[in-house]
């Protein structure tokens, strides 16, 4: 392969970061509000939604991921191999983020049918847009040191797009909706749909191609998948990365309920006036009305201000965490770093289910608390992986680094479509009723067990399985090392 060690410009790589933000925003948005959308917003039964999530998901894990992966690594035009999928699908893209949150009434059963028709297409399209541009790092340079430079934009990009979904969602939906969240909804997806039709642009009209496969003798697929199958540490890998995203899926799907049925809402309205929340949101509202713009006023509903709120201090401790990773890692190990700090961010979790609904400072508490060490293990997952392909490479003397990115990347769909389909499917189970302005004590029980107890039974799972995967410290040393010499060899 030849590869040219060029430095990428800033503006470049701000171009690139903008499609992850781009998509990031549709992604968080699915992980966070769809099952709450469904069942809240667009009224279908719970046990329903539960259905279409999980079956779409899988859809989008074993057959839109490899399919597109094969096409993708097939394609040859004058733009190179991925950027014209991300021209061709920035638009389709964008028209299908809208059409998957607009509500047309068709009745029940044409209700099922739009959500299944919608949803399928914008996992389809999302797969079409999302691998190439990942694979698509790779090709913009050979530099390791400006790869790495690249994923630091990138991860920037990734948190702004959380902390806009997960934190002003909500209060966009009644800004724009005039607080009608039917329209509310319909009309930010518009707003997200042309921001990330513009940035996907941008994206394909900033970047260049640069490192360009040479024709040479690959292994059989055949070969590659005994090795897969045969490598201990990545199935491991996979089921520890389904678990985490299973949790993840679950417990960000499942807030928005906890705050609207479980939490006390006055004890909500003190706790924000007492931090002095109330002053600032009147400060900010003030200074929009005087530049004109009344008609953007952040709302001070209190469920709504403490979600948003509740999760921007989530994000910001796991950016806080995220920065001591790489230290304790190098100290450490990546395996025993992330196996600890795990266990302990799901410490936190389990404390929900304690706390009672007048104590949002605990709430609040045991959320940054938990954002910070689970922010620790975020970057740690994706480096174990990489560790994974080298294990590989060393014990078959085969690099086969694709097939274990898109494998793991399989295992992430997995996760998120197994955990968005418990939301719905919990709450079915438990007798949710959209219709009720309070739902029954059992109803609540098993919202507060899902932020609870079982979103941390996968996290335990995978600490559990951490256990057996024989990647630790001396062992990344030792693959390190006689890698190096290899290549060395071989050069010479």
């Amino acid at each position: 392969m030849s590869s040219h060690s060029e430095i990428l410009t800033v503006r470049e790589k701000v171009g690139y970061s903008l499609g992850d933000l781009a998509a990031n925003l549709i992604f968080q948005t699915l992980m966070t509000f769809l099952a709450f959308f469904y069942t809240d917003i667009y009224r279908i039964p719970a046990a329903t939604a539960a259905t279409i999530i999980f079956v779409v998901g899988m859809l989008g894990a074993f057959v839109f991921t490899p399919l597109v992966a094969v096409l993708a690594d097939r394609t040859h035009s004058r733009w190179g191999k991925f950027r014209p999928w991300i021209l061709f699908t920035a638009i389709p893209f964008g028209v299908l983020s809208l059409l998957a949150f607009t509500t047309p009434d068709l009745g029940p059963q044409g209700k099922v049918i739009y959500a299944a028709t919608t949803y399928t297409l914008l996992v389809l399209v999302y797969a079409a847009n999302n691998l190439p541009y990942s694979a698509l790092s790779g090709v913009l340079t050979g530099d390791m040191g400006q790869r790495n430079s690249l994923s630091a934009y990138r991860f920037v990009a990734v948190m702004i797009a959380q902390l806009v979904v997960q934190s002003l969602l909500l209060p966009l939906v009644l800004i724009l909706g005039d607080g009608d969240r039917v329209q509310g909804f319909q009309n930010t997806m518009l707003l997200f749909a042309v921001v990330g039709t513009v940035f996907f642009l941008v994206t394909f009209l900033t970047t260049r191609e640069r490192v360009v496969p040479a024709q040479e003798q690959k292994t059989p697929l055949r070969q590659d998948l005994a090795d897969l199958v045969a490598n201990r540490p990545w199935l491991i890998l996979l089921l520890v990365t389904i678990l985490v995203f299973t949790t993840l899926a679950l417990k960000g799907g499942t807030y928005v309920y906890y705050f609207e049925y479980y939490l006390d809402e006055p004890s909500m309205a003190r706790f924000l006036h007492g931090i002095g929340f109330y002053a600032l949101l009147g400060g900010i509202n003030s200074a929009l009305t005087g530049m004109g713009l009344a008609g953007f006023q952040l709302p001070e509903d209190a469920t709504t201000a403490a979600f948003g709120l509740f999760n921007a201090g989530g994000i910001i401790l796991m950016v806080v965490g995220i920065g001591f990773s790489k230290k304790l890692a190098d100290r450490f190990g990546k395996r025993d770093v992330f196996g600890v700090f795990l266990l302990l961010s799901t410490l936190f979790m389990l404390a929900f289910y304690v706390i009672p609904p007048q104590r949002i400072g605990l709430v609040f508490l045991a959320q940054i608390c938990h954002g910070f060490f689970y922010g620790v293990t975020i970057p740690l997952l994706w480096a174990m992986v990489a560790d994974v392909a080298d294990y590989s490479e060393w014990k078959n003397h085969r690099r086969a680094t694709a097939i274990i990115f898109s494998a793991i990347l399989c295992g992430l769909k997995v996760g998120l479509s197994v955990g968005g389909a418990l939301v719905a499917g919990i709450l079915a189970h438990h007798g949710y009723n959209a219709d009720l302005s309070a739902q029954a004590p059992e109803t609540v029980d098993g919202i507060r067990l899902s932020v609870s107890l079982y979103c941390s039974l996968p996290f335990l799972a995978a600490v559990a399985l951490l256990f057996f995967y024989k990647i630790n410290k001396p062992m990344e040393s030792l693959i390190e090392r006689e890698l190096a010499e290899r290549r060395v060899a071989q050069a010479a």
